[in-house]
């Protein structure tokens, strides 16, 4: 029996060959009917006998495009209609826009064997692409994603690309960036001056001038990267200088895996992430010898290393390389540029050469970063080839209302949260100055447009001073809460695992402010989404000058001197501390006697930096978590006794006491032992600590569930060692694997919070 059906299919189907994959289903089935692209999704009518209809559908969900999600398909039958065929229409607009949108793909080997063809039309082309790969995201105004609506639009095509562009067969069938060396966008170089070098082969000034060891600023596909040869250390150590870089290490893109074993160990974890389509920048343990220059990453174990994900970067990569720094295009702390003009003029200075080309980036989006820990990719980064691809939440938090959270101040993404989709940001950066802002504000209302959606209630910061949270107060005609900053944390990874708790929290980060109005980070806290209560904490110290104490590590190290020893700190001090000069020791001493410009905190990444300190290994932080990383890099691979771990109620909270691991790290400093060994038993004593803390709180309140979450489980020591002892524990550990652990990851939370809050938290824990 004839039927006809409608359906509308949503999830990532647009972009991603979607259509004529339909067509061809349709067609080998003969069906009559169209399908087209619509801002709700794709939608399709079909026609023909029951059976050929239900198969139809089934091999749309088990035959789906490799790019493609769907998240749903609705259908309903309407009536017979008169149709002779079936066929691609024109994409038209919905009301409201409910199609996702595809995050940009790297180049696929069919355009990779094309772009080294001598015989194809589109031989060493820079921006060759196809349906199955090349700009989506960066290259998008509005929906549906048709050429009109991206970038693309300025280009019109060459005949050739048209016929292409219109043939179902063809693997170009629709492909919006479609392109040619006849009609697609064009590279160019310019030097300092912004003149155009006279050069009949770009590439080959590229090579050139980065052989020479020149820096060249290269517009790739959502932003700049400034290059240099990995080899070259001059080059580097001017980079470094000019960018105001001291000693973060550079992340560094090789030409294939080849290459990359040269310098880096790899696993089939690290083998497939550094292949996905995504192609994130992946951590890699540096191999004993190698031939990149120390000046890439100094005083690290690990390189960050990325394969070319354009076609421009294959092009760039076939130099005489083993690999090329390739770092973000900005001075430090400041956003991704992506507009030629902007790129000159923020990076005079830093760069000697810009490689331009005239397709314009519509959305700014810096490279992503994982790390494989415990076997499981874990983000550090979520950025280009992840955004703006929704975190898929529990089917009950549909009908949640439209919600915004702001993020946090440093890794700030934001979040916002259509029913149970939430939409979070590629990377923004840290929102310390107002060029930050600028990119959270137009990075926000394009979001916004392109999602046509309103946000009802936002979820920000407690912190009053955050840029972010002054934001989130400003605001009109929307309700605000203040989240706090691990409840937060803690939310973000519940509703990342489809969970509501209630859970043990386990946060542990560098900095947050606590409901006391204290600085909070290493939190024990009893977790449902719409509320918490801070159950335990680590131990608190004094720490001198605020933000001060976070860049210079010493300070930290007197601090927990201070209190493990009392009036002992000075004299120890003068001994485990002997690159700092005694004046300084004394002032410090007497400010912490005294109270002065002290402020407590139980924060788990300032513990790091004293330790580290009380080791030698840094006195001063050029970074964020610069301390912590050495120290957990320092440790030796040996089977070792931890050091005391004790706990206890003080006025109805559990302190998690650190002294007596400080005590025990004195002893062994006084008694010579290896540092590295050292190292060992710190990280195996934090892991006992916390294991004996939450083992007491699910004994005191029955609760079976916890989940970690922070900038500290960046350690995969730390998050490895204590998964392994709560899950021995019989107790259900939930991690990040889709959000990044650290601050980065924290807007879902502030979000899914302030959502319940204001319209869904029925039948959810109060803690009050």
């Amino acid at each position: 029996m004839e039927k006809r059906v409608k359906a509308i299919i949503t999830g990532i189907v647009q972009g991603v060959g979607f259509r004529p994959f339909v067509y061809h289903l349709a067609t080998s089935r003969q069906i009559k009917g169209f399908v087209k692209n619509t801002s709700e999704g794709v939608v399709l009518e079909v026609q023909g006998e029951d059976t050929d209809i239900d198969g139809f559908f089934q091999d749309i969900t088990r035959y789906k495009p490799p790019l493609a999600r769907i998240t749903s398909i609705k259908r309903e039958e309407i009536p017979l209609n008169h149709t002779e065929s079936f066929t691609i229409i024109e994409s038209d607009k919905a009301l409201q826009n409910s199609a996702l949108i595809s995050p940009d793909i790297a180049t696929c080997e069919d355009c990779l064997r094309e772009l080294f063809d001598p015989k194809d039309r589109r031989y060493l082309y820079p921006f060759i692409n196809c349906t199955n790969c090349g700009p989506r995201y960066t290259i998008i105004k509005d929906l549906p994603y048709d050429r009109p609506n991206t970038s693309m639009a300025h280009f019109p095509m060459c005949p050739a690309c048209k016929a292409e562009y219109e043939d179902p067969l063809n693997r170009r069938f629709h492909a919006q960036p479609i392109a040619c060396w006849e009609c697609g966008p064009k590279i160019w170089i310019v030097d300092q001056d912004m003149n155009p070098l006279d050069t009949k082969d770009p590439i080959a000034t590229i090579h050139q001038v980065l052989k020479e060891g020149y820096i060249v600023a290269i517009k790739g596909l959502g932003g700049f990267h400034l290059a240099v040869d990995a080899q070259n250390t001059g080059a580097i150590k001017r980079l470094r200088e000019r960018k105001h870089r001291e000693e973060k290490p550079f992340a560094i893109m090789v030409r294939d895996l080849n290459a990359l074993r040269e310098i880096a160990l790899l696993n089939r974890r690290e083998r497939a992430l550094l292949l996905s389509n995504e192609r994130p920048i992946v951590i890699l343990r540096k191999r004993k010898s190698h031939p990149l220059s120390e000046e890439v990453a100094p005083n690290n174990q690990y390189f960050g290393v990325m394969l070319p994900y354009t076609p421009l970067h294959h092009l760039i990569m076939r130099g005489p390389f083993y690999a090329l720094v390739m770092t973000s295009g900005n001075l430090s702390e400041e956003p991704i540029c992506g507009d030629n003009e902007e790129a000159y003029q923020r990076l005079k200075g830093i760069a000697d050469f810009w490689a331009l080309h005239n397709r314009d980036i519509l959305q700014r989006a810096d490279d992503s970063v994982f790390k494989v820990v415990g076997g499981s990719a874990r983000p550090i980064r979520r950025s280009r080839g992840y955004a703006p691809m929704p975190v898929f939440l529990l089917e009950q938090w549909k009908d949640l209302p439209p919600a915004l959270g702001v993020g946090a101040e440093l890794k700030n993404t934001f979040c916002l949260l259509r029913g149970n989709q939430a939409f979070l940001s590629q990377h923004i950066g840290d929102m310390e100055n107002l060029e930050t802002l600028d990119f959270f504000l137009e990075t926000l209302q394009n979001l916004k447009h392109l999602l046509s959606m309103d946000p009802v209630v936002v979820g920000h910061d407690l912190h009053p001073d955050y840029l972010t949270t002054k934001y989130a107060q400003e605001l009109k005609e929307v309700e605000i809460f203040g989240i706090q900053h691990h409840h937060a944390h803690i939310v973000s990874c519940m509703a990342e695992n489809g969970e509501e708790g209630p859970v043990i929290g386990v946060s542990l980060d560098g900095t947050g402010l606590g409901g006391d109005g204290t600085i909070w980070g290493g939190e024990l806290l009893l977790c449902s989404l719409v509320d918490y209560k801070r159950q335990g904490h680590l131990e608190t110290v004094p720490m001198l000058g605020g933000d001060t104490g976070a860049r210079y590590p010493w300070k930290m190290a007197l601090s927990l001197l201070f209190r493990s020893y009392g009036e002992e700190a000075r004299d120890l001090a003068y001994l485990l501390l002997k690159d700092i000069p005694t004046q300084h020791i004394d002032l410090a001493i007497n400010a912490l006697k005294a109270g002065f410009n002290t402020f407590e905190t139980s924060s788990t990444g300032r513990l790091f930096d004293g330790i580290s300190a009380l080791l030698g290994l840094r006195m001063k932080n050029t970074f964020e978590g610069q301390a912590a990383m050495e120290l957990e890099n320092l440790q030796a691979r040996e089977r070792i006794q931890p050091y005391e771990a004790t706990v206890e109620w003080s006025d109805g909270s559990l302190i998690l006491r650190t002294s007596p691991i400080v005590q025990g790290i004195v002893a062994d400093l006084l008694a010579n032992k290896k540092k590295g060994s050292i190292a060992r038993r710190f990280h195996a004593s934090l892991i006992q600590l916390l294991t004996l803390g939450v083992d007491t709180l699910r004994r005191e309140t029955g609760i079976q569930k916890v989940a970690l979450s922070g900038g500290c489980f960046q350690n995969a020591t730390l998050l490895s060692g204590l998964k392994r002892n709560l899950k021995r524990m019989g107790l259900y550990v939930l991690t990040h694997r889709i959000l990044p652990t650290n601050d980065a990851g924290i807007s879902l939370g502030q979000a899914v919070a302030a959502a319940m809050l204001k319209g869904g938290m029925d039948g959810l824990l109060k803690f009050s």
